[in-house]
C-alpha cells in the first residue's frame, strides 16, 4: 500500500508552555476528519485534545498507548 503522507517536525514546542503556539500553527489549515494529539504524557495529551476541540472546533482523539490508527 502506498503511503501518501508527509511528516513535519515542529521542534521546540511544549504542551504546557507553548499550547497557544501549537494551536496557532494549524489554525489556517482545513479541518481534518480527526486529529490525534500524541504529545507528552496522557494528561498533557488530553489537555491538548480539549484545547484543539474548544479552540479550533476539530474532533480530536488521544489514542491509547500502543493503539494503531488507520488514517484514510
Amino acid at each position: 500500500m502506498a503511503v501518501r503522507a508527509s511528516v513535519t517536525d515542529v521542534p521546540h514546542f511544549s504542551a504546557h508552555a507553548d499550547a497557544s503556539r501549537i494551536i496557532d500553527w494549524p489554525r489556517g489549515a482545513p479541518a481534518p476528519r480527526t486529529t490525534y494529539p500524541v504529545h507528552g504524557e496522557p494528561d498533557a495529551a488530553a489537555a491538548l485534545r480539549d484545547r484543539i476541540d474548544e479552540t479550533l472546533g476539530w474532533t480530536a482523539v488521544v489514542p491509547r498507548s500502543g493503539e494503531h490508527v488507520l488514517v484514510r
